[in-house]
């Protein structure tokens, strides 16, 4: 039975909606769960008979989310500090936090370390598309501001490696994102990287920003500072078109009566927009399992996170893209 450790104190709202997920991942899923955190706080607020299913490693000190991520490799008493040792120890198969992610980045990164070959690990992000039942995935989003043309080259391999092993693409497609299909568009790095990207059969060649959405690619492989800034646009308009739709409506009693015989398609709408629906988002290219969710999420979102770790580490993803980096020539 896989073991999960969860950051117990990470998170905005404390450890309540993330106790409260871990309960949902529990009835749902066989796996063993290690909270770490104040188990004085924790304790009172797990039922007893989930109790044989959990243990707990005591932590008080809580890395705020707005301290430095350099501030997490000394503090070896904080939660998530412990949470990630858990892996590096083999007594647990992945880390979920929804606290800190550059601190969980950076402690999974340097403690647990790097798979054979992999020169920087990559933050890959789950996005909606307008074709059913069909996701992107994006990477990198965050872990990675500056990068060279071999760095977004190893994004692509362990992308396509993800979206076959994880979500059970066949024959992915690879996308370099860039500001035109053509391959002499782009900076020196994307188009250095167009080179070393002919070599995967998976490659389609440039896309643009459109591409992400539209269920054309699989994969979309860039920086990590582009990366983050399409993440966090992309959240942001999720929102403000859902705003658009609710304050129109209310000014009208036919748009009321519209919106009423619409529900179900709003539903969906909301659905495949709301980032709880996917949890958080794995760092690939670790010698393990670390899920990073997000400050703000409920319980919903933990319980996904938490089925993430579970499906990344039942799969033999990590041997994938060691056997794929030995082969790719940089």
């Amino acid at each position: 039975m896989l073991s999960i450790a969860i950051d117990a104190m990470g998170g905005d709202f404390g450890p309540a909606p993330i106790v409260e997920g871990t309960l949902h991942a529990l009835k749902e899923r066989s796996f063993k769960a290690i909270l770490v955190g104040d188990v004085t706080v924790l304790k009172p607020l797990i039922p007893s008979e989930f109790l044989d299913r959990i243990s707990f490693i005591e932590s008080t000190d809580i890395l705020d989310m707005h301290e430095a991520a350099t501030n997490a490799l000394k503090r070896k008493e904080t939660s998530i500090y412990k949470a990630v040792d858990l892996v590096k120890d083999k007594v647990a198969d992945a880390v979920v936090s929804m606290g800190h992610s550059g601190a969980t980045m950076s402690l999974a990164t340097l403690r647990i370390g790097r798979l054979k070959g992999v020169l920087r690990p990559a933050i890959a992000t789950i996005m909606p598309t307008a074709v059913h039942g069909k996701v992107s995935l994006v990477l990198d989003v965050g872990a990675n501001v500056d990068c060279k043309a071999e760095h977004l080259a190893q994004f692509a391999v362990m992308g396509e490696a993800y979206v076959k092993d994880i979500l059970k693409v066949g024959n992915p497609k690879v996308g370099l994102l860039s500001n035109g299909e053509e391959e002499s568009k782009g900076n020196e790095i994307t188009k250095e990287a167009f080179g070393f990207l002919k070599q995967l059969k998976s490659f389609v060649g440039n896309v643009e920003g459109n591409n992400i959405f539209d269920g054309s690619v699989d994969v979309i492989v860039c920086d990590g500072f582009v990366g983050n800034i399409l993440l966090k646009t992309s959240e942001g308009v999720a929102e403000s078109i859902t705003k658009i739709i609710k304050q129109n409506v209310r000014r009208s009693p036919l748009a009321i009566a519209g919106a009423v015989l619409m529900r179900k398609v709003f539903t969906v709408l909301k659905k495949q927009v709301d980032y709880a629906e996917y949890g958080g988002a794995p760092l690939i290219g670790i010698n393990g399992c670390a899920i990073i969710g997000h400050g703000k999420s409920n319980a919903k979102a933990v319980k996904n996170a938490i089925f993430q770790a579970i499906n990344f580490s039942s799969s033999n993803i990590n041997a994938d893209i060691e056997s794929k980096l030995a082969q790719l020539e940089l």
